[in-house]
């Protein structure tokens, strides 16, 4: 599993957005970068900066998915038949974590890999403790009874920040079903994310 190495909002400072549509995101308050030059006038970026600086986004977003796994995900979206860019986005929406995010069972996304790797959620029924598993379409991904009870997935459910999207259909509170492989304009992200740049960057 990868560890978060990096402060929550540290990719919201260097991006200068709400990445993760937080209320509490510095940005909220000051839009300008970190560290003692971050009000400077930023100078232009090139073409390979444009596209690092999506790719950088892209992968944070998920969590800080390793450069290893992200990289291989690229190749699979690639290798697949149709746009790679929204084949990219389809393959990282299949993910275990992003799956128990996007159903509210945790408020954040580094919440959501670290309830799957403490064994709390079910995929049709079996215990899966694996955060990078692919959920294909039609599985049932489940929270498990310990977890229903949490503080923090209570905290999540009630949170009116976001809400689950179409291609995760709940059941109850405590189970969804993962109806289809979203394109790129279903995603609930916050901010505008640019997976072509990302194929662009990859294919230098």
């Amino acid at each position: 599993m990868s560890k978060r190495s990096s402060a929550k909002y540290k990719l919201d400072r260097r991006m200068g957005e709400n990445v993760f549509g937080r209320p509490k995101s510095p940005v909220n308050r000051r839009e300008y970068g970190p560290g003692q030059h971050g009000q400077r006038r930023k100078s232009k970026v090139s073409d390979f900066g444009i596209q690092l600086r999506a790719k950088q986004k892209l992968k944070g977003y998920y969590g800080d998915v390793t450069e290893k796994q992200f990289k291989r995900t690229y190749q699979e979206a690639s290798a697949m038949k149709g746009d790679a860019s929204q084949n990219l986005i389809g393959l990282l929406e299949r993910r275990l974590d992003m799956i128990v995010y996007r159903a509210k069972f945790a408020p954040t996304i580094w919440a959501a890999r670290q309830l799957v790797s403490h064994g709390h959620i079910r995929v049709n029924g079996v215990k899966c403790n694996i955060a990078s598993r692919r959920v294909n379409v039609g599985d049932v991904v489940e929270l498990g009874s310990k977890a229903q009870e949490m503080a923090l997935v209570i905290e999540a459910q009630s949170l009116a920040e976001r809400d689950v999207p179409d291609y995760v259909v709940p059941d109850g509170t405590s189970k969804v079903t993962y109806s289809r492989v979203p394109t790129l304009d279903e995603v609930p992200y916050p901010v505008r994310m640019e997976p072509n740049l990302v194929i662009e960057f990859y294919s230098r």
